[in-house]
């Protein structure tokens, strides 16, 4: 599960684990499968959502 890290200046960052990061080129490759243009693959993903469990440590 994803981790959210806060540092001094405000910004978060976010550790994925192995198995976020397939889940996400997963989810990627089903959405874009046959999809050949560079544009289009654009608009399929401003269209659609990923979204990361949080892990609450």
């Amino acid at each position: 599960m994803a981790r959210i890290l806060e540092n001094r200046e405000g910004r978060r960052n976010v550790i994925l684990s192995a198995d976020d990061v397939l889940s996400v080129v997963r989810e990627y490759q089903a959405l874009t499968s046959g999809i050949k243009s560079y544009e289009t693959i654009r608009e399929v993903l401003k269209e659609n959502k990923f979204y990361l469990p949080e892990d609450l440590v």
